[in-house]
């Protein structure tokens, strides 16, 4: 038996801005953009994606699963970022190599040191 990861689902206030916000991020390109499963995509048939389903409940605590990015230049991705709306977040990491930031909805991820040798 084998698993395909299809998506991660991502509560949010507002579906189709924080999918929206995402597909910018990522550079990925909007599946469905119905506003209750607002989902993107690295590419029209390219799986995983992000599916943003709508919650009434706003996001209160550290996240329990979040990503890592890893760029080739971490402080020009960082300024990308923040230039799109992220900010920068603390969750008690302390001084790191990774920069921690959060999406317009509060949900935080990380962006890496640059790209390791191959």
């Amino acid at each position: 038996m084998a698993l395909v990861w299809e998506q991660v689902v991502v509560d949010a206030a507002d579906p189709v801005a924080l999918g929206r916000w995402w597909a910018a991020a990522l550079g990925w390109v909007v599946v469905n953009d119905a506003p209750d499963e607002y989902e993107i995509r690295p590419a029209p048939d390219r799986l995983p994606g992000l599916l943003f389903t709508p919650v009434p409940e706003g996001k209160k605590v550290k996240n329990r699963l979040h990503p890592d990015f890893r760029p080739e230049d971490q402080a020009a991705e960082v300024s990308r970022l923040l230039s799109l709306g992220a900010r920068r977040a603390d969750v008690g990491q302390g001084e790191q190599s990774w920069v921690v930031l959060a999406d317009p909805e509060g949900n935080e991820f990380c962006v890496l040191s640059g790209r390791r040798p191959a």
